[in-house]
């Protein structure tokens, strides 16, 4: 009998490549930031196709405000296009949108759309989206200690008393399980900043496959890895 395919809980995918895809083509890097929106559409489905609960994009890191200005305003624009466009699609599929990172330095524009995406679709059950936006995972863990700081100085939280599961709450990640599977598309064999708390024991899947070109037949075949692997968590 063949054994059925499991699929993850919860998939977490660092979207490499956009500009090397732009590259190949002798087209400016703005066009593979464009066209690896569409891989954006198209993934989130299938997840929701395959019954995947939660989908976390790697979106913009802390370390990308480093890029030219022009593309990073793109990048913004493009943002607010797929808020403004793809809003009524999540509420019809029944996915709840939500955005991890430091809000502070994005557009205040920007983080009203958020505000507003989050709100409208917070009842949704179907699949959660997670876009990771101005996230480091560096940045996360550091906020979270000041955070745990200020509680014990407030007589919040006794210093003693803290665990793993204490420290979890005060991650952007709190209500959030952890990744079964990460995907890292372009082939490049790093983390990239992303997640470090949260893929202690998250299987990883590197493919070459540039992010614009990551279709649903790829990400079935990352599944397909994933149920190949033996998930021990440290255990024989």
């Amino acid at each position: 009998m063949k054994k059925k395919n499991k699929i993850p809980n919860h998939i977490a995918i660092i979207m490499d490549g956009n500009g090397r895809w732009a590259k190949k083509r002798n087209l400016p890097r703005i066009f593979g930031h464009k066209e690896g929106a569409k891989s954006v559409r198209e993934i989130t489905q299938a997840c929701v196709k395959l019954g995947v609960r939660y989908l976390t994009l790697y979106a913009f890191s802390t370390e990308n405000w480093k890029r030219p200005k022009n593309e990073i305003k793109f990048l913004m624009r493009l943002l607010k296009e797929y808020l403004n466009n793809e809003r009524k699609t999540l509420i019809k599929n029944n996915i709840r949108f939500k955005v991890i990172g430091n809000r502070n330095k994005l557009a205040r524009d920007i983080i009203k759309k958020i505000e507003e995406t989050e709100e409208l679709t917070q009842k949704n059950t179907s699949l959660t989206l997670i876009i990771a936006l101005n996230y480091g995972s560096r940045d996360e863990i550091i906020n979270a200690v000041n955070e745990i700081i200020k509680d014990i100085k407030n007589g919040k939280l006794v210093k003693e008393k803290i665990s793993e599961n204490i420290f979890k709450n005060y991650l952007y990640t709190k209500d959030i399980p952890d990744p079964d599977l990460l995907i890292r598309t372009s082939g490049e064999m790093r983390i990239s900043n992303f997640l470090l708390w949260q893929i202690a024991y998250t299987e990883l899947y590197v493919t070459k496959t540039l992010w614009p070109d990551f279709k649903a037949k790829d990400l079935m075949k990352a599944i397909y890895e994933f149920n190949k692997r033996e998930r021990r968590f440290g255990g024989i």
